[in-house]
């Protein structure tokens, strides 16, 4: 096995963990959207606290977005199907 994800370029604020976050999205094989949210959330308390956080819920929306469209529509009519 490689010692790739026991190097961290800028910084030490995945160094602690017991799997860095790019590790698991990769072995997952994730998404963009979705491995970011993950990386945000692993990493707020040790560097950008509550902007992470906001992070990780924004590409949490993108992943809705591009995976539940039709869903956001339905919200948005009303009991006519007029979309508003």
């Amino acid at each position: 096995m490689s010692d790739v994800y026991k190097k961290q370029i800028g910084g030490s604020h995945y160094q602690s963990m017991v799997i860095q976050p790019s590790e698991f999205i990769n072995k997952n094989n994730l998404p963009f959207a979705e491995g970011n949210a993950i990386k945000y959330l692993c990493r707020h308390k040790q560097k950008g606290q509550k902007q992470d956080l906001e992070k990780a819920i924004h590409y949490c929306q993108m992943a809705i977005d591009r995976d539940y469209p039709e869903e956001e529509i339905k919200q948005k009519s009303n009991s006519w199907g007029i979309i508003k």
